[in-house]
C-alpha cells in the first residue's frame, strides 16, 4: 500500500495574517448575505472552525463600544449574514504607489529560481499593467535583488527538496563557533526575510527546529531520503525577525571603527548606532562569549568591547595571555 502523501507544513498564524485575512473577508461577506457557512469557509480558503472563530472576532469589532457601533455577524443557521459593516463593506483598493509596489515586488519574485508559481506571477502582472496604464512604467525601472550571496543552484535545490519532502546534507558555518558543521536537515520551508534566503527544518544535529542563513550553506546536498519533519515541529513566527534571542542570552555591546563595521552586516544585532566618523556602537545577544572573544581579536584593535564588564575583562585578559605566550 503507498502511504499517503505527507500533509504540507505552515507556520503559525500572526495576528498580522489574521487581521489581512479579516479585512478581506467582510466586505466578501457583506456582497454575499446568506451565503452557506460551508461554501464560505471553501471559498475563503480557510475550515469551518477557524470561519466561525472569526465571526466570533467581528461579533466583538466595530468603531465603537456601543451596541449599535460594533458589526453584526449571525451564522447559527448554516448561512452566513454580517450586517453593521459599512465603513468597511466596500473592498479594499490600490493606490497608485501601493500597485507600483506591488508590480516591484512581483517582478523580483519571478526571478527566483526554481518558483513554480510564475504563471501566476505573470498574469498578476498582467492585470496590474494594465490596471495602472503608463504609472506601470515606473515599476520597470526598479531593480530588486534578492538573490545576493546565494547560488541560484542552491536555491533552487532546496526549494526542490522543500516541495518533494527530501532530507538535506548542509555543511554550514556556524558564526557563534566560527566553525563550519555537517548536518542532516529535513526542510520545511524557504523563505526571503529583510533580502536574505533562509531555510527552515528539523535539524537532526540539533534534535529541534533551525533557520539557516543560505549564504552561509557551503554546500547542500538533496538526499534520497523521506525529510518529513517529526509531527512536533513548529516553523518559528518570522515576524520576529529571523534571530530570536533567547531570554538568558547575554546583551554584548560593542564599539567598531571603520573597517569592523561588516560586524553589523553580518551577524544578527540588536542596535546600531553610526558616529559622525563613521564608527558603530552596536549591540548584540550570544549565548556563548567565547566565540565573540575570538571576533575581537580577530578585528585587531578595531573592535572593543564596552560591557558588560566581565565580558571586556575576558576579552583584554585572553590577549594578555596570547601575548604574554609569545614573549
Amino acid at each position: 500500500m503507498t502511504p499517503p502523501a505527507p500533509k504540507a507544513r505552515t507556520a503559525p498564524e500572526t495576528a498580522t495574517d489574521r487581521l489581512a485575512r479579516l479585512l478581506t473577508m467582510v466586505p466578501w461577506l457583506v456582497n454575499r448575505q446568506g451565503i452557506d457557512l460551508d461554501e464560505a469557509a471553501r471559498e475563503l480558503g480557510i475550515s469551518v472552525d477557524q470561519l466561525e472563530t472569526d465571526l466570533r472576532l467581528l461579533y466583538l469589532c466595530g468603531y465603537g463600544q456601543m451596541p449599535d457601533e460594533l458589526i453584526d455577524a449571525q451564522w447559527e443557521n448554516g448561512r452566513v449574514f454580517v450586517t453593521n459593516a459599512d465603513t468597511i463593506a466596500r473592498p479594499l483598493r490600490l493606490g497608485r504607489d501601493e500597485a507600483l509596489t506591488l508590480m516591484v515586488g512581483l517582478r523580483a519574485l519571478a526571478s527566483v529560481p526554481g518558483l513554480g508559481e510564475r504563471d501566476a506571477i505573470e498574469r498578476a502582472m498582467a492585470k496590474l499593467e494594465e490596471a495602472t496604464g503608463a504609472s506601470a512604467e515606473a515599476a520597470a525601472r526598479v531593480e530588486v535583488a534578492i538573490n545576493e550571496g546565494v547560488e541560484a543552484d542552491l536555491l533552487a535545490d532546496a526549494r526542490r527538496a522543500v516541495e518533494g519532502h527530501r532530507r538535506v546534507h548542509l555543511r554550514y558555518l556556524v558564526p557563534s563557533r566560527d566553525e563550519a558543521t555537517e548536518r542532516d536537515v529535513d526542510p520545511m520551508r524557504v523563505v526571503n526575510l529583510d533580502s536574505r534566503w533562509y531555510l527552515e527544518g528539523w535539524c537532526h544535529l540539533a534534535q529541534d527546529t533551525r533557520t539557516f542563513r543560505m549564504d552561509r550553506i557551503a554546500a547542500l546536498e538533496v538526499l534520497d531520503m523521506d525529510g518529513t519533519p517529526p509531527a512536533d515541529a513548529q516553523l518559528r513566527d518570522l515576524d520576529l525577525g529571523a534571530f530570536t534571542p533567547r531570554p538568558d542570552d547575554t546583551a554584548v555591546t560593542l564599539r567598531l571603527q571603520p573597517g569592523a563595521t561588516w560586524v553589523s552586516d553580518y551577524y544578527p544585532v540588536d542596535s546600531v548606532e553610526t558616529g559622525p566618523d563613521g564608527s558603530q556602537t552596536v549591540t548584540l545577544r550570544t549565548a556563548d562569549t567565547l566565540w565573540l572573544r575570538r571576533l575581537v581579536w580577530r578585528l585587531g584593535g578595531r573592535g572593543v568591547v564596552l560591557s558588560p564588564p566581565e565580558v571586556a575583562t575576558s576579552v583584554r585578559q585572553g590577549a594578555e595571555d596570547a601575548l604574554a605566550a609569545y614573549e
